[in-house]
């Protein structure tokens, strides 16, 4: 199964309320952009994968292609160990496409949908945690209330620029739906461990679910102290990259909850092999969302499906979407989504779609 053609699309796709505008403590977004990575085997079959486009540093351009194709074309499409250790790809945004693309073609060549080869189905349906970027508090309650009627039991806020704020906007949620929605907060490394401690203490009485990532990456051993000194659970997702990093948050106890991304780790397989990781300290994983499509969000459905330790509602931003590049559009019921049962990622591609969002290519 030798890989044939390479292709990448870089697209962005429009999103609407309640997602947009979708307010970190870096900027508003109002879209999802992401490079689509097209791989078609000698004997015809495709296989698809999906990455982010970088949030910070330099961009996905959508000409990835153009040097893809000299590491890829001939190589075995199903050698996916040897495309972490052996290829020379960049270990993290575009490996991550071209791996996903890869286990796509895997599953199609086997007739399988992947949740079959990474185990077997567990969860017939995986719960999503509904997210919301920075609000002022009566919004957020009034979304938070949405959230409630279309079935979710978790959301996930964005904070990160005022403790005040960040403190504001979760009495707004309490005040309005109580404890009828787990609660996560997202400062996004926003924090210095003086700040943190003391917004993680003034959380206590809010009962959330976890901190997420409060401060930069690289505190780890900060993490761990904070985690002694107060009630409010912290969970990293910008610290969690390599098994050697992974490894050392568990020895230090630094989270109570990690989350993996593909981007982050290199791809599908490294992700669970987190969630393996964590799972022998007792630690549970949520798949992190970076504003994914259907491509990225179908691998995430058959990741937390078959993998014991993704035991949480898993991050979603896709009811946000206006479309998707997918022919069908995953249905979400009652805050969650059943892994789709076709081979591979179990979805078609719809490359009309892929042309009307497809963003020219920087040179």
């Amino acid at each position: 199964m030798k890989i044939a053609s390479v292709e990448t699309f870089l697209v962005d796709v429009p999103q609407k309320p309640p997602i947009a505008p979708y307010q970190s403590r870096y900027r508003a977004g109002f879209s999802t952009s992401a490079l689509l990575v097209r791989l078609e085997t000698a004997d015809g079959l495709v296989g698809w994968g999906e990455a982010p486009q970088r949030y910070l540093g330099e961009q996905l351009t959508g000409r990835e292609a153009e040097w893809l194709r000299g590491l890829l074309i001939g190589r075995d499409a199903a050698a996916i160990e040897a495309l972490y250790s052996q290829w020379g790809l960049d270990g993290g945004y575009v490996q991550s496409g071209v791996e996903m693309a890869m286990w796509d073609l895997l599953g199609k060549a086997c007739r399988m949908p992947l949740y079959q080869l990474w185990g077997g189905l567990l969860r017939p349906r995986v719960e999503l945690a509904a997210c919301m970027g920075i609000r002022p508090p009566d919004e957020a309650g009034q979304i938070a209330r949405q959230y409630v009627e279309q079935g979710f039991s978790t959301m996930k806020t964005k904070a990160g620029r005022d403790p005040e704020e960040d403190l504001a906007m979760v009495r707004g949620i309490r005040d309005a739906v109580g404890d009828q929605l787990h609660l996560r907060i997202d400062p996004n490394t926003g924090y210095s461990p003086d700040v943190c401690r003391q917004l993680a203490r003034d959380l206590e009485r809010y009962n959330l679910q976890y901190f997420e990532q409060p401060m930069p990456a690289d505190l780890l051993e900060e993490s761990a102290r904070i985690r002694r000194e107060t009630s409010t659970p912290l969970a990293l997702n910008e610290s969690v990259t390599t098994l050697a990093v992974v490894r050392r948050i568990l020895e230090l106890e630094a989270a109570a909850v990690l989350l993996p991304d593909t981007y982050q780790c290199g791809g599908l397989k490294a992700c669970k092999l987190v969630a393996d990781l964590a799972a022998s300290a007792g630690v549970p994983c949520v798949m992190h969302c970076a504003h994914d499509l259907g491509l990225k969000t179908a691998a995430m459905l058959h990741l937390a499906a078959s993998t014991a330790n993704f035991s949480l509602a898993n991050d979603c931003t896709y009811y946000g979407l206006v479309d998707d590049v997918i022919r069908e559009p995953l249905r979400i019921e009652r805050g969650s989504l059943a892994p789709p049962d076709a081979p591979g990622l179990g979805v078609e591609v719809d490359l009309e779609k892929v042309r009307r969002f497809q963003v020219a290519a920087s040179a």
